[in-house]
């Protein structure tokens, strides 16, 4: 039986085991000049690499955001802006261009003056000055005035300015979902019929997923989202990328093990060992170094925020104002559609639609090229969107509908209405004003009110289900977006606290009025999470903190029932047998139960299930299946599973257990006591431009290995892609938020701070991340100053 609560360390231990506080007069101090800047201020970097910025105006505040941005992360911030609006050919050369043809597809191209009014007011004076301050810094740098992140030498690249206008512009940062589902739906109906896609994906609710007429699934090929994973992926600076299908970099890119989440809960005072509210958040996206997040504290007359964000987009994302804290995880609504057409022979920028003949539009930009002529490109839209991909012989194109198309929709954007946000009315507000990524928002505020909300477009469908593409012939519209009225919400909860991880979370009697999605994650998180919300009458930030550490999983306990009728087999496989059996799915990195079980569902049970149940065209599409969908079909002896569903069940689970225990003596040795999921599942953190580095810069680069507990289905998630056990995703940026005494907050942002290999806050914060060691989240500026390591003078140059 798992235990009921995780182990909770003091807050007394926790800070002891912090590094000490500097002696004021060890304090390092800097006196700088900066154009741009309007009046004196400071930047004070405590012990954990965390940016205080104090400022005379709002203004220069936000200009010293982006200009710290700019200190701190200059190649990082550099890099997203390129590739977010198809510039990396120019820095890099021709091996870019198909990747920034791909970036431009997605850009925002309505009318910008319109779209600043989609955000709060004041945003647009916010993101200049941000802007403003990141081009100070480059300028100096240009000028050799400040160092040149080496990443550039390596490179032979150089970092470029900024306008406001671009991080508006680039949406295709931002998560939004479900068109990879919908063509991996597709190929499985195409080679197998939808009834096997019950092995790749669970629904919730049940539902079963409705064919749209007109639609043949086998002219949706995984070519058809090259351009859309070419625009979402990561820059590689490897010499030559690992070959791979179409079918296996869709498949991996939308691994459920790797989905994009998060946690996040919110305790009433009702249900706090301090009497007052406390909020948590710990997003889950891809590992990297630097980190995605970055956490920064702006100071100034109107401006009071403390929390995490993306460092190339001003404000912070969650956090706190002073006044209230915020927090977020997604929440899975589809916010996509693939649309196949008819076109028209001898012309293939016309397609069908009601009945009509409707022509493309065309776009025509030159991407600039280093070391070579610039290139020439056309992208091309239909009225629903970029358009993907052309089949002139075959009489089709296909073109992609996305939110990031919507004005309002730049990602992160509305954050902006909980910078000053102090009640439930303002909280509404931002809620009511979200695009992307669709979001659970959380709030706790100083009169101890707390609460939820969902947030962000949600496409009305009144005719389909959004599973698979649809025919673009005018027949499937959307009907614009739900009111924000319509979406779920709860103030003041009953229970005295709410919690979220990604899953379908409808309160009760809550019935959408159009399908908001049926792809969620299994609710492995969110039901130990809420174990252990319920098994405590009062929680501190303490047991938030453990809470946030947890490595209990209940996707274990699901494995280690069906594990329990099992006998017979090989003295091997009785052996671990009664070591799953004895197991309390407790995911650590010394459990050898845990490598066994990791191992058992996620390479091995899929690929028996689908070998024996999948027709065989559909096999390759399927790979493992969702380990969700598995357990499923197991534990409700499915009728997918033959004539005799409790011995198929049974022969399946002995036969991939003796795989996986052949697997395990391979990779570990013969001594199944040795066998520690920590020798498995490991972290090693390595930015892609190492690949052009020598040894001695690469392996400052390299943060890593380090053995780590946990797995997808964890709170404390370090989830893994395909046959590899290393860790991948999880939880960069840990917040836990103590409101009305905010400097007992705490934070952990993985691996550190810093973008400069060179600088210690580059990975001091990564043991922290994984023993659960958290740093303070200083706010006041008593707080500030006692911990303080350097502090950064600024002045207006002339």
């Amino acid at each position: 039986m798992m235990p009921a609560l995780p182990r909770i360390r003091s807050i007394a231990l926790i800070a002891a085991a912090l590094p000490s506080v500097a002696a004021a007069s060890d304090v390092k101090r800097d006196d700088w000049a900066v154009r741009g800047l309007q009046q004196p201020a400071e930047i004070v970097v405590d012990r954990w690499g965390l940016a205080h910025i104090y400022a005379k105006s709002e203004r220069d505040a936000y200009f010293l955001q982006g200009y710290n941005a700019a200190r701190d992360r200059l190649w990082q911030i550099d890099l997203w802006r390129k590739r977010g609006l198809g510039l990396l050919s120019a820095s890099f050369g021709p091996a870019y261009v198909k990747q920034d043809r791909a970036a431009r597809l997605f850009l925002y191209r309505g009318d910008m003056a319109h779209e600043w009014t989609r955000y709060a007011p004041g945003s647009r004076d916010r993101y200049t000055a941000f802007a403003a301050g990141v081009n100070a810094y480059v300028d100096e740098v240009l000028a050799g005035t400040k160092p040149l992140p080496v990443e550039f030498d390596i490179t032979g690249s150089r970092p470029e300015r900024w306008q406001a206008d671009d991080i508006l512009r680039i949406r295709s940062h931002a998560l939004v979902s479900n068109a990879r589902q919908e063509v991996l739906r597709a190929r499985v109906a195409c080679a197998g019929g939808l009834e096997a896609d019950r092995l790749r994906a669970k629904l919730y609710p049940d539902h079963a997923p409705v064919m749209p007429q007109g639609l043949d699934p086998c002219a949706v090929t995984p070519e058809v989202m090259e351009d859309y994973l070419l625009a979402t992926a990561e820059v590689s600076f490897a010499p030559s990328p690992p070959p791979s299908t179409a079918t296996a970099r869709l498949a991996d890119a939308a691994d459920p093990n790797t989905a994009d989440g998060s946690n996040n809960w919110v305790i009433a005072p009702s249900h706090s060992a301090t009497g007052r509210p406390i909020l948590a958040n710990d997003p889950h996206r891809a590992f990297g170094v630097p980190s995605l997040r970055y956490v920064v504290h702006l100071d100034a007359p109107g401006v009071s925020l403390i929390g995490a964000g993306e460092p190339a987009i001003p404000g912070v994302s969650f956090g706190h104002n002073g006044k209230a804290a915020f927090g977020l995880t997604i929440f899975g609504t589809d916010q996509e559609d693939l649309y196949v057409y008819e076109t028209k022979a001898g012309d293939p920028d016309s397609y069908r639609y009601r009945g009509r003949w409707e022509k493309m539009k065309r776009v025509r930009e030159t991407i600039p090229v280093k070391g070579g002529a610039p290139v020439e490109v056309e992208l091309r839209y239909t009225r629903h969107g970029p358009v993907l991909r052309q089949e002139a012989q075959k009489g089709r194109a296909f073109a992609l509908r996305t939110a990031w198309s919507e004005p309002g929709a730049s990602g992160y954007a509305a954050a902006s209405w909980l910078a000053n946000a102090a009640n439930w009315s303002d909280f509404r507000k931002a809620a009511d004003h979200w695009g992307t990524p669709p979001l659970n928002l959380i709030w706790a505020d100083l009169s101890g009110t707390t609460g939820w909300s969902a947030a962000g477009f949600a496409p009305i469908r009144s005719n389909w289900d959004g599973l698979l593409p649809v025919p673009g012939d005018g027949r499937y519209e959307w009907q614009g977006v739900s009111r924000p009225a319509d979406l779920p919400q709860i103030k003041n909860p009953e229970k005295g606290w709410f919690a979220s991880a990604n899953e379908m979370n409808f309160p009760a009697g809550y019935t959408p009025r159009y399908p908001l999605n049926f792809e969620w994650s299994d609710r492995s998180r969110i039901d130990r999470i809420s174990q252990v919300m319920a098994a405590k009458p009062r929680l501190s930030v303490a047991d938030a903190m453990a809470l946030q550490m947890d490595t209990g999983s209940f996707l274990a306990l699901r494995m280690i029932a069906l594990a329990a009728p099992l006998e017979g087999g090989t003295p091997e496989a009785r052996q671990a047998l009664a070591l799953i059996k004895a197991w309390d799915g407790n995911v650590a990195a010394e459990s050898v139960a845990a490598a066994i079980y990791e191992s058992w569902l996620t390479q091995h049970l899929g690929r028996v299930m689908v070998d024996r149940i999948a027709p065989a065209p559909a096999r390759p599409i399927i790979e493992r299946g969702s380990p969700d969908a598995l357990l499923s079909l197991l534990e409700t002896r499915d009728a997918l599973l033959g004539a005799d569903p409790a011995a198929a069940a049974k022969s399946m689970l002995l036969d991939s257990l003796e795989a996986t225990l052949a697997d395990l003596r391979g990779k570990l040795g013969p001594d199944m006591t040795t066998w520690q999921w920590g020798r498995l599942h490991t972290l090693t953190l390595k930015p892609a431009v190492a690949a052009l580095a020598d040894d001695a810069l690469r392996q400052s680069m390299t943060v890593g290995p380090v053995p780590v507990a946990g797995s997808s289905s964890t709170p404390a998630m370090t989830a893994y892609r395909g046959s590899s056990f290393a860790a991948v995703h999880g939880p960069s940026v840990r917040l836990v938020m103590d409101v009305g005494d905010w400097d007992k907050s705490m934070f952990l942002n993985m691996p550190g701070q810093s973008g400069d290999p060179s600088d210690p806050h580059y990975r001091d914060l990564l043991p922290a991340w994984k023993e659960g060691r958290y740093a303070p989240l200083s706010f006041s500026r008593a707080a500030v100053d006692q911990a303080a390591e350097r502090v950064i003078a600024l002045k207006p140059a002339p």
